[in-house]
């Protein structure tokens, strides 16, 4: 059910004696992810799982044991996060996939939803906007170390493998039968440019990796983040790129859908440079080269997205999707251009 087999489901809940009775209002969780989201009561309390999507990828479950290292150790942080309730890593319990249980989230998520109050109120947008921040710059002040996430990331040298890892990436498109060239513009200038000016001090930590605003789940009664969800790309880098990617996907022309939603067009909201300026009086990371991380955030999540386009022709993905990715990776490549030509 759900792809869920819930009997399997009570007979864990019960071993590590969390609730009692039979598993009921058992209902999906949309939110754009291939992984499985499964709501759900038992013994009067209610329950997020999550796993991997119904047809496993060779990394599904080792993703999942690394989202759930994540939120385990953001407990006690003030970061905004779901709370871990319990975590499943051997594969034989739930057909073959490793899961874990969190706590709901009482928000909304306003790429897909927006209550009357802020679609009728821009300065109620704006603050829901500049809460998304701040949730960002809690999550630069975290202390990897501290919460035990030494070893959850390679940081030596991460900002210098950057561009050849995603151009590795890109190479693996044309490799699809369909995709017989790269379609995005850019790519080698953006790339040269990249290389050609890495940041050389920086402090390393806790990075969410897709952070934007269909990534955060919004409080109903306040403005405010209730939680920033989907981890699965987390790791130890530069924090600075998960700043870079909120300013490269925010109000991007052509392509609103993909971060934002309903809340970007609805309109109202605060400048870019005014994001900026919000989490710099939040933090003591030197912004200096901060159009550098926009680059590279605009390259790297450009490639991702164009993968969808080029398996679309290959007749792997449904061809809607791949013509309407590949139009926000080309308006994110154009956005890196148009910064390359503005730099000195």
């Amino acid at each position: 059910m759900h792809g869920v087999d819930l009997d399997a489901l009570t007979r864990w809940m019960d071993q590590e004696g969390l609730g009692s009775g039979p598993v009921l209002a058992a209902a999906p969780v949309g939110g754009g992810t291939q992984n499985i989201m499964l709501r759900f009561v038992r013994g009067g309390r209610s329950f997020i799982l999550r796993r991997g999507p119904e047809h496993l990828r060779p990394g599904s479950n080792a993703v999942i044991a690394r989202e759930t290292r994540v939120l385990r150790a953001l407990a006690g942080t003030d970061v905004p996060h779901a709370r871990l309730i319990a975590a499943c890593t051997d594969p034989a319990v739930l057909g073959d996939a490793a899961f874990y249980l969190m706590e709901p989230v009482d928000g909304f998520n306003a790429g897909l939803e927006l209550p009357a109050a802020a679609a009728g109120t821009p300065a109620l947008r704006r603050e829901l906007a500049f809460s998304f921040v701040d949730a960002l710059a809690a999550l630069g002040r975290v202390d990897h170390v501290a919460v035990g996430l030494a070893d959850f990331g390679k940081p030596d040298g991460f900002l210098d493998r950057q561009t050849g890892r995603w151009l590795g990436e890109l190479n693996t498109h044309l490799a699809l039968p369909g995709y017989h060239r790269v379609e995005v513009p850019y790519v080698d200038e953006v790339a040269g440019w990249l290389s050609a000016r890495v940041p050389t001090d920086w402090q390393p930590g806790l990075i969410h990796g897709d952070f934007h605003a269909c990534n955060v789940m919004f409080r109903r009664d306040v403005p405010a983040v209730a939680a920033v969800v989907d981890w699965e790309m987390a790791t130890i880098g530069d924090p600075l790129l998960d700043l870079g990617w909120l300013v490269a996907t925010w109000d991007l022309p052509g392509a609103p859908d993909e971060f934002a939603g309903l809340l970007t067009r609805a309109g109202g909201l605060p400048t870019a440079d005014e994001l900026v300026a919000r989490y710099a009086a939040q933090s003591d990371r030197d912004l200096t080269h901060l159009d550098w991380y926009v680059v590279l955030a605009c390259f790297k999540l450009g490639i991702i997205l164009e993968g969808s386009h080029a398996r679309a022709l290959s007749g792997l993905a449904p061809p809607e999707i791949g013509n309407r990715l590949h139009t926000t990776a080309t308006r994110l490549f154009e956005r890196a251009h148009t910064i390359l030509d503005g730099a000195s």
